[in-house]
């Protein structure tokens, strides 16, 4: 089964380090996040990937003639500087073969279990699903009533509903739902498959941080250190 990683963007919102590189070339504990994510599939035994890239494009291509392990087949497809994530995976169509895939973001690690992740995807034979998770939580929870704090709670994950942490996994149906390069996936494509039941959640309750800014950055770093030392 091959993979995609959306690769393409600017990463402005972390510009203070993707001004000279991509976003999933930003290094974590000494390799770009980008590797991580890859080793990870590797690990489920998935090593063909696509990496929809865009934006300083020839960055990651240098990085992997020179650091791909051999058991991985990687294709670098050049998806457009300002192609939306919709379009950047429509683009790879061909590269596809018309077969069951995956696909993820470059910027985000995750302990998913792959190979659960698929056969739960395969099992209910719907075109889509995505993996939800619990985004970590950033605040303290309160609720005021008359001006008193009726409620409070120091900061707990379990007060966050779940939301989308990518790790998908596609059948070749989800490209009638992409119109062009403009469309964003998360959008018009998955929320018209909620709608017709065709999109599934596998829940994740392990470990999951997303990469936007450089607190994220740091926080992600220092959580992925105590998963490799388990």
């Amino acid at each position: 089964m091959k993979c995609v990683i959306l690769a393409g963007g600017k990463g402005t919102r972390i510009s203070e380090l993707t001004k000279k590189i991509p976003k999933p070339m930003i290094k974590i504990m000494g390799r770009p996040i980008i590797f991580h994510i890859m080793k990870h599939y590797s690990d489920f035994g998935i090593k063909d990937f696509i990496i929809a890239a865009g934006y300083k494009q020839n960055i990651i291509k240098r990085y992997f003639q020179n650091k791909k392990p051999k058991s991985w087949k990687i294709q670098i497809i050049n998806t457009g500087q300002n192609t939306m994530t919709g379009g950047r995976l429509k683009r790879l169509k061909k590269y596809l073969n018309n077969e069951t895939f995956m696909v993820t973001y470059g910027d985000g690690l995750s302990n998913v279990n792959i190979t659960k992740l698929i056969k739960f995807h395969k099992k209910f034979k719907k075109i889509s699903t995505l993996t939800s998770v619990r985004p970590p939580a950033r605040f303290g929870a309160i609720k005021i009533k008359a001006n008193k704090v009726t409620y409070f709670k120091e900061k707990s994950k379990l007060d966050e509903g779940w939301i989308n942490g990518g790790f998908f996994v596609f059948e070749p149906q989800i490209f009638k739902f992409i119109k062009n390069d403009k469309t964003f996936l998360e959008r018009e494509p998955l929320q018209t498959l909620g709608k017709k039941k065709q999109l599934l959640a596998f829940k994740h309750n392990g470990f999951w941080q997303c990469m936007d800014t450089l607190r994220d950055k740091n926080i992600l770093e220092r959580e992925f250190k105590k998963i490799k030392k388990l």
